[in-house]
């Protein structure tokens, strides 16, 4: 049992003062009801754009010839999105979307996770629940019947291993406040979302819902940069959300964090981070990542990865390995540890979500 499902936690401390008064053969029969309250449905509940990526391998000049910025997500319209599906090579289509990778590489790990996103009533968006279902992921986001189609992200991999995203978000805008389940908001230790949902504006409305929620249960509220032009869209916005404390978690990669603080100095960025957050962990490709919470810096190495296939999901199974520790209790190095595993991992295939059994990796790793 984690700290957090403890008799210390917040809820039985509410309770002290009556619990000490009670006879000592009253004392039992309370405990297990506080324990009971205090017991979090959910390890981590992920709220994302709900996106069936489309992968497919190409050069630097396809990238060059069709306009697409390389490493970037490049937010397309339904014309755009058909344009670019014709010209694609061979492909694999799999469920993904920021979010939902994070969710699925919690639940690979043995977490419990549940997935706040909007897909329509079409096959691409029965697949996608189906998927996430399959793996272990509470989803009961009710479907869009009129409408956009689902979204859909088309991926094109580099030789390096660099994805670059062209996606469509089609039934994802319609996430809304009406789709926030009181319940699971309530009752996830952690709420997660990802940068990339503040472009719909209706979403925005959503996550502050789910965060305010959260708060109100003594629960914490976390989120990713997602991509360094997402900042630049709304770095007023995300700072905000970090310095007024709707956020307590921030992960970031290291490009994201110097866009953010818009400054070519790393170490400059992350003093910064230090002070407008609670809890930070960036990543830095093979050079690891840096975990900061006040005065105390931890700093995570990379596994060792024999051949990078493909980058997709990288950041997304990192933090799910991080939450995953630390909604278990672990410490910041021991959260670190799980998510370099778990990004690690993800690159040496081809799609975002694991296809090797997480949990059993990170027991043969020692870490759980």
């Amino acid at each position: 049992m984690s700290p957090t499902d403890q008799i210390g936690s917040a809820t039985l401390r509410r309770n002290r003062r009556v619990y000490n008064r009670l006879p000592a053969t009253l004392k039992p029969s309370l405990v297990n009801q506080l324990q009971g309250l205090s017991m979090s449905d959910y390890d981590v509940l992920c709220v994302g754009n709900a996106i069936v990526d489309i992968i497919a391998r190409c050069e630097d000049d396809f990238l060059v010839a069709n306009g697409i910025i390389k490493g970037a997500m490049n937010l397309i319209d339904a014309v755009r999105a058909e344009h670019l599906y014709d010209r694609m090579g061979p492909a694999i289509e799999t469920s993904g979307g920021s979010a939902g990778n994070t969710a699925a590489g919690i639940a690979s790990f043995g977490g419990r996770a549940a997935f706040f996103g909007k897909v329509a009533h079409d096959q691409l968006g029965r697949i996608y629940g189906h998927d996430i279902r399959a793996q272990g992921v509470a989803f009961d986001t009710a479907p869009l019947e009129f409408g956009a189609p689902t979204a859909r992200s088309m991926i094109f991999v580099t030789p390096d291993g660099e994805r670059s995203m062209n996606t469509y978000l089609g039934a994802c805008v319609e996430l809304g406040p009406q789709d926030v389940e009181r319940d699971k908001a309530a009752g996830a230790r952690v709420t997660y979302f990802e940068g990339y949902l503040w472009d719909p504006p209706r979403a925005k409305q959503a996550i502050l819902k789910a965060a305010e929620i959260a708060h109100a249960a003594d629960r914490e509220v976390s989120f990713t940069l997602s991509d360094p032009f997402c900042v630049d869209r709304y770095r007023d916005e995300f700072l905000h959300l970090m310095r007024t404390g709707i956020v307590d978690i921030v992960f970031a990669n290291e490009h994201e964090l110097k866009s953010l603080y818009q400054t070519s100095s790393f170490e400059a960025a992350l003093e910064q981070i230090r002070v407008d957050c609670r809890l930070a962990a960036v990543t830095r490709s093979e050079r690891g990542s840096i975990i900061v919470r006040g005065g105390e810096t931890v700093e995570v190495e990379a596994i060792t990865v024999e051949d990078v296939v493909d980058t997709t999901g990288a950041g997304d199974l990192y933090a799910a390995g991080f939450l995953h520790g630390y909604t278990r209790g672990c410490d910041l190095k021991r959260c670190g540890d799980l998510g370099s595993l778990a990004a690690g991992l993800v690159i040496q295939q081809v799609g975002p979500r694991p296809r090797q059994n997480l949990r059993f990796e990170a027991e043969q790793a020692g870490l759980l």
